[in-house]
């Protein structure tokens, strides 16, 4: 296998999630403790390793041990931190990260936003725990060894089921089956088969901003709503009231809100809340015309849980 130039070591670290999951029994996919084994534990039940590797030194770390629907802002924050810190050895020409399903598509958006480096960050994730009796995680994890050395590999990347999804695109589809993870209309970036990467689109090279991060400070609330049938304003205004800071509308359609959103949305934009809009539609984005200039929001083209994380980010920075 072709190594890029200078790529002696490999970096993995762990956070948890149903690839390191434990269930009491075999049988059991579903009733599970997620992030039970440690990220070298995980990598124990990959056979072959050394040899996708070759002279490439493997270097594990633990950061977190969680579920990743309880992903908080102190692991993105320490997460971020070590993937920098890595990025910037001699000789590391990529970095690993073990996580759960059900929020990847948030933390490798948020990554993709904010470490900014060069070398290619790929997510690995698995549907069924390390206990199961057949599991994913252990072939997910040699597909995204060889992504990792793949020498055109470059951002935020998530491999699953032998899919590899870019950060901007990727969003978990299916709650259960094993390839879970879809791309929408993009696509896929590439196929690992046999061993190869099979490249559909050129890697993203977006790199984000290396933004301050090394020390604590408040994350600014931002909530996700969703128009629908029958919408209260009462809910606008209750988050209003609360303290929320942001919000970003999952607007039906293309771009439309709730007539009974309307006035309220308008009220919490002239008390200081960012109010940005997107689409509940899980194909495609808002397309609006030159002239339609939203009077209490702003339109994005980003699906509503990566736009929040945006929002976030641009409220703190």
């Amino acid at each position: 296998m072709a190594v890029a130039k200078k790529f002696e070591k490999l970096v993995i670290l762990g956070t948890g999630g149903t690839i390191a999951g434990q269930a009491s029994t075999a049988q059991d996919d579903v009733g599970y403790v997620a992030g039970a084994l440690s990220v070298q534990d995980v990598l124990t039940s990959v056979p072959g390793v050394q040899a996708i590797l070759g002279s490439v030194q493997l270097i594990s770390e633990q950061v977190a041990q969680l579920d990743s629907k309880d992903m908080d802002a102190h692991t993105w924050q320490a997460l971020a931190l070590r993937v920098r810190h890595w990025a910037a050895e001699p000789g590391v020409g990529a970095i690993l990260i073990t996580h759960g399903t059900d929020t990847l598509e948030e933390t490798a958006w948020f990554l993709a936003q904010t470490c900014g480096v060069a070398c290619p960050v790929v997510m690995v994730s698995a549907m069924r725990p390390a206990s199961a009796l057949s599991p994913d995680g252990p072939q997910n994890l040699r597909d995204a060894l060889v992504v990792a050395l793949d020498p055109r590999s470059q951002g935020v990347m998530a491999v699953c089921a032998g899919a590899v999804h870019a950060a901007r695109h990727v969003r978990k589809a299916h709650p259960y089956r094993l390839d879970a993870f879809s791309s929408g209309e993009t696509g896929v970036q590439a196929w690992v088969e046999a061993g190869q990467v099979r490249w559909q689109h050129a890697p993203d090279t977006t790199t984000g901003t290396a933004m301050s991060l090394s020390t604590p400070q408040p994350w600014p609330w931002v909530e996700v709503m969703t128009s629908h049938a029958l919408a209260h304003a009462g809910s606008v205004d209750a988050l209003v009231a609360a303290g929320v800071r942001g919000l970003v509308v999952a607007a039906t359609g293309n771009g439309t809100v709730h007539t009974q959103w309307v006035e309220a949305l308008q009220r919490a934009q002239a008390q200081g809340v960012t109010v940005w809009i997107s689409t509940r539609c899980e194909q495609g984005q808002v397309v609006r015309p030159a002239s339609d200039v939203c009077a209490w929001g702003t339109y994005t083209d980003l699906p509503p849980l990566k736009a929040r994380i945006s929002l976030m980010l641009s409220l703190m920075h």
